[in-house]
């Protein structure tokens, strides 16, 4: 039999660090009047792990313009120019469920945090977007601003997104509409229901943002001013953007005392609407509550034995991060950051406010019940507090010699922000059991920095840097939780299926030539809480719609990104 259809008749299952050849058909030989032809690239002898979790195949991958048009045996064709990939892993490129890259790819759009982990697409819009947005947003938006300042000239998500691949981008781009910002943008940051008329235009305002383009409604509901909006609002959004075939997806109200009356709440709007729905960054927080776990697997996995497409993302790490105000009572935060602000310096609420961070049980989610030694700070924008960075909350309560609350309470009003934090709160043990779940993606729940320049004056958590790369390093090659092919399976194929994203998340000809080459035996994050801006390790190629961004783990200074958008897109027939 001649070599090069031998090798395509082989799969080759990977487990840890374990190869091991089996006897398999497959699905992509390049037939025989291909062994001929021209192309743009050729990949060749990488081992082609394709994103259906099956295991992967030797195999050569060829790109014409910006799709892939051959996989398999090539024999004597040529391309363009060709890569030895010999040794190396070929797959699809990784999708980030939860970016926060809204603003660093306005400052940076090479992505490089996540480029050099196999990124290619990122997906915004946890609660907030970049649009829908009024006179009195953009206001907000603008004194909001930190050290990097940049001008707001859309009004849509749409226009947003656009304007991003009018820049030049490296990794495709997209986003769900915030439910957030829809409730600010009618309602504004007040604790109350929407009257009819208001839920009417909040919408309309769902349905602009689908038919341009955007995936469905994302919710932050932990946070004030999100955490005001009721379950009906919230299954009125969502059937708003159902209509257009959109999804909902939500950071849900809470991870800790009431994590599974919350997720009924996300069971119950998917049962409403028929939305496709999962949870932001599934956890348990506080240690009380880890075994609460096990009780939302039984739900999610009770509404998909029911017919519901029920899913959710996590960050393999068990530290998360946020802000002050999620040790905060809400009514305080009501109204915006300047009235919080206004509010703690008041010395009546103020009181009322430690009075609430020291209840036992509170009626809202306070993640300093833990204690403050849980509570690391990542990011200051009053330069004279960062030498704070790298302390915990105990450590600067100390120093200022004031109770752990207090200092809280002073360093928002001293910094004028929420504050960056790590919280310290979940197990390694119900990390493994999230692991394990077929239906559990990826999201790096951070922006896509570079080690350079301003993004050095914060740390940020180490997700940033090595979310991906760690589960293909730590958890797949050393701790051999994850076979390779399906954890390839998760950083790709299932996130694009679950957005509704055509010809993206596998390699199979026609689709996207969004590709992602690794070496498993090296790849692995790097970055720490102490040394957070430290690029991962072991990508060595990727091509965004057939362009090569990274090669030889080097930034090309290619910026082909382009809006991925979701099925309600008006344009839905044209190229993308």
């Amino acid at each position: 039999m001649h070599y090069g259809i031998a090798r395509c008749l082989v799969k080759v299952a990977v487990t840890g660090a374990a190869f091991l050849l089996v006897a398999a058909g497959t699905w992509g030989c390049a037939a025989s009047s291909a062994r001929n032809a021209q192309y743009d690239v050729i990949l060749r002898n990488g081992l082609v792990i394709d994103g259906s979790g099956e295991p992967g195949v030797v195999a050569d991958v060829a790109i014409a313009a910006d799709q892939i048009v051959a996989i398999g045996d090539l024999g004597e064709s040529h391309g363009d120019r060709e890569i030895d990939v010999t040794g190396l892993v070929v797959a699809p490129g990784f999708i980030n469920m939860l970016s926060w890259a809204t603003v660093s790819l306005l400052a940076d759009g090479r992505a490089l945090s996540d480029l050099k982990q196999g990124v290619t697409l990122e997906v915004m819009g946890e609660g907030t977007s970049m649009g829908p947005l009024n006179a009195r947003l953009r206001t907000e938006n603008l004194a909001a601003q930190g050290e990097f300042k940049y001008e707001l000239p859309w009004s849509t998500l749409g226009g947003y997104l656009e304007h991003l691949e009018s820049r030049g981008v490296s990794p495709n781009i997209a986003s769900f509409v915030g439910a957030t910002t829809v409730r600010k943008y009618v309602v504004g940051s007040n604790n109350r229901a929407a009257t009819p008329t208001e839920l009417a235009r909040m919408q309309g305002l769902v349905e602009q943002a689908m038919q341009e383009g955007a995936l469905g409604v994302g919710s932050s509901l932990i946070y004030a001013p999100g955490n005001f909006a009721d379950t009906h609002e919230l299954t009125a959004l969502v059937a708003s953007a159902v209509k257009y075939g959109g999804g909902y997806i939500s950071h849900v109200r809470s991870e800790g005392a009431r994590l599974v009356a919350a997720v009924k709440e996300l069971v119950e709007i998917a049962q409403a609407t028929g939305a496709r729905s999962e949870l932001y960054h599934l956890k348990a927080s506080g240690r009380a509550n880890w075994h609460k776990l096990e009780d939302v697997f039984e739900l999610i996995e009770q509404g998909r034995r029911e017919g519901l497409d029920l899913g959710a993302n996590i960050y393999p790490y068990t530290a998360s991060a946020t802000g002050l105000d999620a040790v905060m009572p809400l009514w305080v935060q009501e109204g915006g950051f300047a009235a919080w602000v206004e509010r703690l310096r008041n010395p009546a609420l103020r009181a009322r406010v430690l009075q609430d961070m020291r209840a036992t049980e509170p009626d809202w989610e306070n993640f300093l019940l833990d204690g403050p030694q849980h509570l690391l700070m990542l990011g200051f924008r009053n330069p004279e507090l960062r030498r704070y960075i790298g302390m915990t909350l105990a450590e600067i309560a100390a120093d200022r010699q004031q109770s752990a609350y207090e200092a809280a309470i002073d360093l928002v009003i001293e910094d004028g922000s929420r504050v960056d934090v790590a919280f310290f709160l979940m197990s390694e043990a119900n990390l493994l059991a999230k692991l394990a779940k077929p239906w559990i993606s990826f999201g790096s729940d951070g922006a896509a920095p570079a080690s350079e320049g301003f993004f050095l004056n914060a740390n940020v958590h180490p997700r940033t840097y090595g979310t991906f790369a760690r589960v293909l390093g730590k958890y797949v090659r050393e701790e051999q939780v994850l076979s390779l092919p399906q954890a390839v399976r998760r950083l790709s194929a299932l996130p694009a299926k679950n957005l509704r994203i055509e010809r993206r998340g596998r390699l199979l000809p026609g689709f996207f030539a969004d590709i992602t080459v690794f070496d498993a035996a090296t790849i692995g994050d790097r970055a720490t809480f102490e040394k957070p801006h430290q690029y991962a390790e072991g990508v060595v190629h990727v091509f965004v719609n057939g362009v090569q961004v990274i090669a030889g783990g080097e930034h090309t200074d290619a910026r082909p990104g382009r809006v991925v958008r979701g099925p309600g897109w008006s344009g839905a027939n044209a190229t993308d």
